[in-house]
């Protein structure tokens, strides 16, 4: 069977890879044809462009590339119509791939898979519309967005997992390094590791790790060891911590969280990781316009929370410091109260275990493999 998959970020690129590797234990012969990343390539076919090519965020950065991601668009149009694939498989990225479903819904007959469903339950609820028209299976990672989609909007999808969650097991069972040979690999201090977390995006790297390092400079018995993002060059950093005693570990990200006491983390996926590797976090998010998006938060966006650690457990495991509670001071703050010690780390770490018992016992990439494969027979 021919498979098109399209990603728009690292964790978009790690996911569709196990999904890959799943899809080729099902079938027999399959062919794969994507936008996506290196991990995606390593398991085989024909990448188109890169995800690097695709990840814009924000207002203005969008804005000002507007003219690539059209011609992307475009391009990416041509080529599935042209390859015609069995199934396509979008990954998350709803802003460019709802647009996708919705031109090879109306151009062709090619069946639009959508694995890990856009978060339209935070933001742009609208979308379920289009997501009904042009999307004929959907796959969920997240528990509570079943009730949403079946219960509120009538609209049945798979509940397939957490990937996070299998990924992060899958690695603990493979992984034996100490730590005092993970900072030797790696040139580290010998004192324990405060993680920086700063996103995988220039923009948020930009927008919060200025921040992230001034407050967590305040701790002078721990080193801090930021998290390189697969896609940005180690020289992108170089400006944020020159002068700084800040280290990077690139690409290696669990090892590191395999051996950090505490993190600070933007929100997103980073900040299930960190939960599922037991280390206290502070999670943070800047925004422009910190007073207006306060408000938004509380009169528009249909959640109480940001991140999914406080998502999935409906409740605040972990400290979220967004729009007007975003500043160094409050991050400080917050992180010397879940330090090796303090009664709020002892608490977090009970809400991760609740965490792992909700979401750490199934294989999604392997559960919607079956049924991608036994749905393209039919």
């Amino acid at each position: 069977m021919k498979y098109y998959l399209i990603v728009g970020e690292a964790s978009g690129d790690l996911h569709a890879s196990h999904l890959m590797a799943a899809l080729k234990q099902v079938d027999d012969n399959p062919e794969f044809r994507f936008f996506g990343g290196n991990l995606m390539s390593a398991v085989g076919g024909k990448r188109v462009r890169h995800y690097r090519e695709l990840a814009y965020m924000g207002f203005i950065p969008v804005l000002l590339h507007l003219h690539t991601i059209f011609k992307n668009m475009a391009m990416c149009k041509r080529d599935i119509v042209e390859w015609q694939p069995d199934a396509l498989i979008l990954v998350d990225y709803p802003g460019f791939n709802l647009d996708i479903a919705k031109y090879v819904h109306a151009k062709t007959n090619i069946p639009v898979y959508y694995y890990i469903s856009p978060k339209i339950w935070a933001w742009k609820e609208w979308r379920i519309k289009n997501i009904k028209r042009d999307v004929d299976e959907m796959f969920s990672i997240l528990p509570f967005e079943v009730p949403f989609f079946e219960q509120k909007h009538h609209y049945p999808i798979h509940y397939v997992g957490n990937p996070t969650a299998e990924e992060v097991r899958q690695f603990q069972d493979s992984y034996h390094e100490t730590t005092v040979d993970f900072c030797r690999r790696h040139g580290l201090a010998n004192k324990p590791i405060i993680a920086l977390l700063a996103g995988s995006r220039r923009q948020e790297i930009k927008d919060n790790l200025p921040a992230m390092i001034q407050a967590a400079s305040s701790f002078p018995d721990y080193q801090l060891v930021l998290a390189g993002a697969p896609g940005i060059l180690s020289e992108y950093y170089k400006e944020f911590i020159s002068g700084r005693d800040v280290a990077i570990v690139d690409n290696d990200t669990y090892s590191l969280l395999s051996h950090a006491v505490a993190a600070v983390v933007t929100s997103g996926t980073a900040t299930l990781e960190t939960a599922l590797f037991r280390v206290p976090q502070v999670v943070c998010y800047e925004t422009p316009l910190p007073k207006l998006i306060a408000f938004l938060r509380r009169h528009v966006l249909k959640v109480k929370y940001i991140s999914l650690v406080n998502l999935i457990d409906d409740s605040e495991v972990v400290r979220e410091l967004v729009a007007d509670t975003f500043s160094v001071a409050n991050i400080a703050h917050e992180l010397s109260a879940i330090l090796p010690g303090c009664s709020a780390r002892d608490r977090m770490l009970e809400g991760y275990d609740r965490i792992w018992q909700k979401i750490g016992a199934d294989s999604p990439s392997k559960s919607a493999a079956h049924i991608i494969y036994s749905l393209v027979r039919q």
